[in-house]
């Protein structure tokens, strides 16, 4: 429970009543905290009142949200003889006077009427998980406990929350649909190693293990597409490939972007993922070819092809792209996500621009249409 204390400057008289909302920022009413609207009562002689406001435990994690409380213009309930002299026309120039007086004293809202409300994470709530993440086994909080767990989660139809997200609802036929479509992806991720195995590190493993060699399968399948169907190696890989393995990427920045208060997390995650992607997969499997020729006495080398040119055209469309997102941090727009539609809908349109651009460029470049590096 929230307590909000509403102030009163000493100068004005009478019974005043100031109206009071909420306004949604990145918590929202009902989810995040109790909407509440009505009106905070001074009488004559009081200077301070409070207001109570309900924060709801969602038991999700959010590192930080925030909403609004707004102050209304006050109103006078019970007025005295001046509130009255403000009322009554053709005055004489007494009352005029005492009118003057009398205004000086009317209630007004004060420079601070807009209160933002910052929801934090409970740092006593994040040193418990931390003490139960180092006393207790890592696999009794996010892991599983054998492989037979594993098995009986992957060969079972399983079903998401209700849209109150409190009972597990009956599965439907798609739920059955999306099981049988998946189920050998689900047996396949058991038979990964528990967490509960050497501290997890044996799930981690051969977790990267087996990314490898999907990796490599998925690329050797891309060749011979390519090949099938006439394009040359670098076009299926800036269209094909690159396009399948961004697309686990943008659902991961689009959950980043709606748990986040900013868009920092979404950005860095998808530019940091072709950031590993490029430097290290690359540099990676060419040192180890550097090393192993080197050792056969011979020399390595690599013909660079178009990717000179893929990586300095990614490179100024990614620049680009972040001084729109920097644009778009005006007020009139509210952020680097969302805002209004037309705004929302033009950025899209934009960023879907350049993403054509530069797969027409790189075919271009390939098919030596247009001079490379």
């Amino acid at each position: 429970m929230l307590t909000v204390t509403v102030l009163r400057n000493s100068g004005s008289r009478g019974t005043v009543a100031v109206p009071y909302h909420t306004e949604d920022g990145s918590a929202k009413a009902g989810v995040d905290y109790e909407e509440v609207r009505g009106e905070v009562e001074f009488t004559n002689e009081q200077t301070s009142q409070t207001l109570q406001i309900c924060i709801l435990n969602v038991e999700e994690y959010e590192k930080q949200e925030n909403f609004f409380v707004v102050l209304e213009n006050p109103k006078w309930l019970k007025r005295g003889i001046s509130a009255l002299l403000l009322n009554q026309g053709n005055p004489t120039p007494e009352e005029e006077e005492a009118r003057r007086i009398s205004e000086m004293g009317k209630p007004i809202l004060g420079e601070h009427s807009r209160l933002e409300v910052i929801i934090k994470e409970a740092c006593d709530f994040k040193k418990t998980v931390d003490h139960l993440l180092q006393d207790t086994n890592l696999a009794e909080v996010i892991g599983t406990h054998s492989w037979k767990e594993q098995f009986i989660e992957a060969v079972t139809v399983s079903a998401g929350d209700d849209d109150e997200g409190q009972e597990q609802r009956t599965p439907n036929c798609f739920d059955y649909f999306m099981h049988i479509l998946c189920v050998f992806w689900k047996i396949l991720f058991a038979c990964v190693p528990p967490t509960e195995y050497w501290n997890g590190w044996a799930c981690f493993i051969v977790s990267i293990s087996v990314i490898g060699l999907l990796t490599a399968i998925i690329g050797d399948l891309a060749s011979h597409f390519g090949c099938t169907v006439g394009l040359r190696d670098s076009v299926t890989a800036v269209v094909f490939v690159a396009l399948g393995t961004s697309l686990p990427d943008t659902f991961a920045s689009k959950v980043a972007a709606t748990q986040d208060q900013y868009a920092d997390a979404s950005v860095g995650n998808v530019t940091g993922s072709n950031a590993v992607n490029v430097f290290l997969g690359i540099g990676l499997a060419w040192s180890v070819a550097a090393v192993y020729w080197e050792v056969k006495g011979k020399v390595f080398r690599v013909d660079p092809g178009s990717l000179a040119f893929s990586v300095t055209l990614f490179t100024i469309f990614a620049f680009f792209s972040m001084g729109v997102l920097m644009l778009r941090r005006r007020p009139s727009i509210g952020g680097e996500l969302g805002g209004p539609k037309i705004p929302k809908v033009l950025t899209s349109l934009l960023f879907f621009g350049l993403w054509f651009l530069y797969i027409l460029f790189s075919s271009l470049e390939a098919y030596c249409h247009i001079q490379g590096f």
